[in-house]
């Protein structure tokens, strides 16, 4: 349930927006910390993640943590092996290439990292709740 909104007008496209923006530089800040490099497509595949996260947290805010963290790897994983099919295995961009780490799947997703972005739902569920309560008026 909402309470009244902080913002004047209708806000749902400024929502999703800000939602899909601040997963966007937060993903590909974290990977230049965590690689010192990215490419401009893992800001759009933090951002679609997070926004996906943060719906999921919105449609149910009751959700236990350790099912959004499951969930949350599981969504993540499958958007990181649809964007590297097509980005690395169809147009050869080669943005990343998880062959070298056991239990890989076609070098676009491995174990090791889908159990990393479950810990990452974490942060993601807290930042998550905060913009829907205190940024757009949610009562969850």
């Amino acid at each position: 349930m909402r309470k009244e909104n902080v913002f004047s007008f209708d806000s749902s496209i400024f929502e999703l927006t800000l939602v899909f923006a601040t997963g966007g530089v937060a993903y590909y800040s974290l990977e230049i910390l965590w690689r010192g490099y990215s490419h401009y497509s893992m800001a759009l595949l933090g951002g679609l993640c997070f926004l996906t996260l943060y719906l999921l947290g919105r449609t149910f805010p009751s959700i236990p943590l350790l099912l959004y963290c499951i969930l949350g790897s599981i969504i993540i994983s499958a958007a990181e092996l649809g964007m590297g099919e097509i980005l690395n295995n169809k147009l050869g961009m080669d943005i990343w290439d998880y062959s070298n780490i056991p239990l890989n799947f076609r070098g676009q997703v491995c174990l090791l990292f889908s159990f990393l972005w479950s810990l990452l739902c974490l942060p993601i569920n807290k930042l998550s709740k905060l913009m829907r309560t205190k940024i757009f008026g949610y009562e969850k």
